[in-house]
């Protein structure tokens, strides 16, 4: 009869909310990852879907080139530099980029941003989970528009110890 309700695949297509670790949504390598000045590129993209802007917007060539359109991003972490256009050309917001170098016990995360109002340089926002839960303060770095089409990339400071668990922010007025 098919997946029972705890099957992680169902959860996902259920929810649309990532359950685990898996092949196309996975963090960096933790030694690397902890080290890396600028920060490493996160795909969440746990889908083989025709989508590839990731890859051909990345200046450094981190994000592989697909062999097919549907493929899932494999990323060469050395190559990466941070910059964070692949956040502003993915159409999924499955693209972040974290720096776990910024502070001893913070770290920053770029992320898409595309709703109103757009926060300010020092801003204090909630910070959410997966699934849009408050789960922690940040305060806004920067905000960027790396591809210069009207994207926005924010920069959040984050509490380091959750770097892998905050997806999006939430602007308190």
């Amino acid at each position: 009869m098919g997946c029972s309700c705890s099957c992680d695949k169902e959860k996902l297509f259920n929810s649309g909310v990532l359950t685990e670790n898996r092949p196309g949504a996975i963090l960096p390598p933790k030694e690397l990852w902890e080290t890396k000045k600028g920060g490493l590129v996160v795909i969440e993209c746990p889908q083989r879907i025709p989508c590839n802007p990731c890859a051909t917007s990345c200046p450094a060539g981190a994000v592989l080139p697909f062999k097919d359109i549907n493929d899932t991003p494999s990323i060469d972490y050395d190559k990466c530099t941070g910059c964070g256009i692949c956040v502003s050309r993915c159409p999924g917001l499955a693209c972040f980029v974290i720096d776990l170098t910024y502070a001893p016990d913070k770290a920053i995360i770029k992320m898409p941003y595309e709703l109103m109002p757009i926060p300010e340089k020092g801003q204090k926002v909630k910070c959410l989970n997966r699934v849009g839960e408050e789960v922690a303060d940040g305060e806004i770095f920067a905000v960027a528009e790396p591809s210069k089409d009207r994207t926005l990339v924010v920069s959040v400071v984050i509490p380091k110890d959750m770097a892998g668990d905050i997806r999006a922010i939430k602007v308190v007025c």
